[in-house]
């Protein structure tokens, strides 16, 4: 098919690489609510039976089954297919290569966080987009929850005036957060750590709060729970995978014959390139931290205090911004506690219902505002339906339809991107000297990016 038959009514041509768990969020959306306006053209992974599952999938929903092609040739596919946009779903460390490779053949994409996991990658990205003048769009889900776009908008009327400081602490729990160590992210040149894997949301979140850019970081850190060398001092024998007789018995072991879904995109296609999804959170080989804290200085004056944990009893975050008139305190408990169980549900818990509650720490999410002299009052959230409070389905309108007025600007674009992995990779040169690294002595490819 060539672009010269195209027509002006015609729907936008997407094909999606990476077949993990995030596609699906995709492929649901062009097959369902977008079909009008977009055609899922193929599907690409390295591994073709993870293909073969989400084609079954799509033809068994819609009754249409979408194309295959290796990722190897997919130049040669935007250009004979006519793609107009690729949406990237694939391992961290592999985006730079195919944004890349997809501007220049002509398509614009769609990439999950992070956009990559290096200095130089970020750059390479930035070049290739200013020489293409295609557009790379960086799906941040979490701007759209109305309890972050609540917390937004309450800075931007100037409730607390302005902003000095942040405190933001988010505890993974000991099933979504264990979950990072049993996957390909748990080795650093895969996913750049949690810092840049799963925080670039978090200081994404910060950036888009207080309208501001990251200038210094420094990080403190390390793997202190998982792993083999933590085990040990704690007497922790780590076995070969989660899936194997006995497993039940082990609150960390994920035995992938105990959900349909993973049994049949993972345990079901090892054979085709070797890929664990269930390995063990204590054995060797994990390079990435479990506890991680950073400060981060701000362009305009404003100090980020950011911690995270990956082995909390429980899961959600709290964020405190405190202002020249006062300070809001967003709280949100998205598990209020695991309970044993053989690896539990490895979904995260903000798009799931498993949490368990009683009096002293139950699930839910609560704004306060307290200005100076004021007694504290609360501020309204209001959830749409849907994942994330109704966020994922804003996103996705925005993707497939066009972003159109938004007072809060939620759709992010390249230096958006960009901003939100800039405090991570500082982060990680701070951890490897020890020293604070100022964003500016990085080239990130941001001054090539700002003049898109």
């Amino acid at each position: 098919m060539s672009s010269a038959t195209r027509t002006e009514t015609a729907r936008t041509r997407y094909v999606i690489i990476g077949m993990g768990n995030r596609c699906e969020m995709y492929i649901n959306a062009i097959s369902g609510p977008h079909a009008d306006v977009a055609e899922l053209v193929a599907l690409a992974d390295t591994n073709p039976g993870r293909v073969q599952y989400y084609q079954d999938q799509v033809a068994s929903d819609s009754g249409q089954r979408p194309a295959s092609f290796d990722p190897a040739a997919l130049t040669q596919f935007i250009r004979s297919e006519a793609i107009d946009r690729v949406i990237i779903t694939s391992p961290d460390f592999t985006h730079a290569d195919y944004i890349v490779e997809s501007l220049t053949a002509g398509a614009d994409v769609i990439v999950e966080k992070p956009l990559t996991v290096s200095a130089e990658a970020s750059a390479r990205i930035a070049k290739t987009v200013r020489e293409t003048g295609r557009e790379v769009i960086v799906t941040f889900n979490y701007r759209y929850s109305p309890r972050n776009t609540a917390l937004k908008a309450a800075i931007q009327d100037g409730t607390i005036g302005d902003v000095t400081s942040v405190d933001f602490t988010w505890v993974l729990d000991t099933v979504h957060g264990a979950d990072y160590f049993r996957r390909w992210h748990r080795i650093k040149e895969n996913s750049g750590g949690l810092l840049i894997h799963k925080a670039s949301h978090h200081f994404d979140l910060v950036n888009w709060w207080i309208h501001d850019v990251p200038q210094r970081v420094y990080a403190s850190g390390g793997l202190r729970f998982y792993g083999a060398e933590s085990a040990a001092k704690r007497g922790i024998t780590a076995s070969e995978r989660g899936t194997r007789e006995g497993s039940e018995a082990d609150p960390f072991a994920l035995d992938l014959r105990s959900d349909e879904r993973l049994q049949g995109l993972y345990l079901n296609n090892e054979h085709h390139d070797g890929y664990r999804r269930d390995q063990d959170v204590f054995s060797e080989g994990i390079t990435i931290e479990d506890n991680l804290a950073l400060v981060v200085d701000y362009s305009r004056g404003a100090i980020l205090n950011y911690s995270l944990n990956a082995h909390s009893p429980w899961e959600g975050y709290r964020v405190a911004v405190n202002g020249t008139e006062g300070r809001l305190e967003l709280e949100v408990i998205e598990r209020a506690a695991v309970l044993p169980a053989a690896g539990g549900s490895p979904v995260d818990p903000s798009v799931s219902d498993d949490a368990q509650s009683n009096q002293l720490r139950a699930k839910g999410e609560r704004l306060l505002l307290q200005r100076h002299w004021e007694e504290a009052r609360e501020v309204e959230i209001i959830n749409g339906e849907g994942a994330h409070g109704g966020g994922d389905r804003l996103l996705l309108a925005d993707i497939f339809r066009g972003a159109g007025e938004d007072p809060y600007e939620r759709p992010a674009g390249l230096v958006d991107g960009i901003q939100a992995i800039a405090v991570g990779i500082c982060g990680n040169e701070s951890l490897a000297t020890g020293t604070a690294i100022r964003v500016g002595d990085l080239n990130l490819g941001l001054e090539a990016a700002a003049h898109v």
